[in-house]
């Protein structure tokens, strides 16, 4: 079905959190949402950043509802402590997952428990997060998870022998691993989520190639340089702003058509609006969720339990 982003419906008495939510994909998601009328929490990891991102959006929407929630999903002691306050609210009624490293290190670099800082930021912190804060959304009638995936999941593979890229690491390896990882936990989740008779939907989403030089100026979240402005416009015919970017997570809350196991993109695949769209067989492979799942609680220190 078409999907018109603007208006979108009213949302009014609804909870949703955003990790990552103080830039990019993250800041437009939050900020279209409040503008629809949702109470919206910005998990992020900086404070001034997260502060700087919750002015902006009331300042742009005036009767916003938005609050920012520290959260740094390499450290197991704020995820815990970001779930902990998710269980207190009175309703969740959908957790994006959108915080991620898009530019990875040239060398391969670990967090603090000795994870891959790519896979933890992408994959990992996300899936403790969920693990640790699923009882606030299964109290929430149609709550809904969102991952954000990419269109990199199309370009590698994820290596279940050598996950944390110890043997093998590059910096493409490691995005499109971990965003391959990623879908894979979103549909995995979903057949969980089924199988146990949750009333929570698990629906995994791409942004497309949507760039910062194609993204509205907005003080403290997006000021790209001239030449920054120059240059991705002059990719204009196959990228599109975040602001729109933010169309395809934004549906995925909102829209009643959407159910669990979807995945979602922009209709030109990497620009466009927001539509239904086939995932690689390795994203969808029950097989290779079976396989991931263990090693994903192993490394997240983190059982999963529904």
């Amino acid at each position: 079905m078409d999907w018109d982003a603007s208006p979108l419906p009213d949302s009014s008495g609804r909870t949703v959190v955003i990790t990552g939510a103080n830039a990019g994909v993250g800041y437009f998601t939050a900020e279209q949402l409040a503008g629809a009328g949702a109470r919206v929490v910005l998990g992020c990891r900086d404070p001034e950043r997260a502060e700087a991102a919750v002015s902006a959006i009331r300042r742009r929407v005036p009767s916003a509802r938005v609050e920012a929630l520290p959260l740094d999903v390499t450290d197991r002691r704020s995820i815990d402590a970001a779930a902990d306050a998710l269980l207190a609210y009175e309703r969740v009624d959908a957790l994006v997952l959108n915080a991620g490293i898009v530019h990875p290190p040239r060398t391969r670099q670990t967090d603090e428990y000795g994870n891959e800082l790519v896979l933890s930021t992408n994959v990992l912190g996300h899936f403790r997060l969920v693990a640790r804060s699923l009882a606030a959304l299964q109290q929430t009638p149609g709550s809904r998870i969102v991952t954000l995936g990419s269109l990199a999941s199309r370009l590698g593979r994820v290596r279940v022998d050598d996950l944390q890229l110890e043997r093998s690491y590059t910096a493409w390896r490691a995005y499109a691993g971990s965003k391959i990882a990623a879908q894979v936990f979103g549909f995995e989740l979903d057949r969980r989520l089924r199988a146990a008779g949750a009333d929570v939907q698990s629906i995994v989403v791409h942004p497309g190639y949507s760039t910062s030089g194609r993204t509205p100026g907005i003080r403290g979240v997006n000021q790209p340089s001239r030449l920054k402005r120059f240059a991705d416009n002059l990719q204009a015919a196959w990228t599109q702003g975040k602001d729109a970017g933010a169309h395809v997570p934004v549906r995925a809350v909102l829209d009643p058509t959407i159910s669990g196991g979807d995945y979602l993109g922009p209709a030109l695949w990497t620009k466009g609006a927001p539509v239904h769209a086939p995932a690689t067989r390795a994203s969808r492979s029950p097989r290779l969720g079976a396989a991931l799942w263990p090693l994903f609680e192993r490394a997240a220190a983190q059982p999963f339990r529904l």
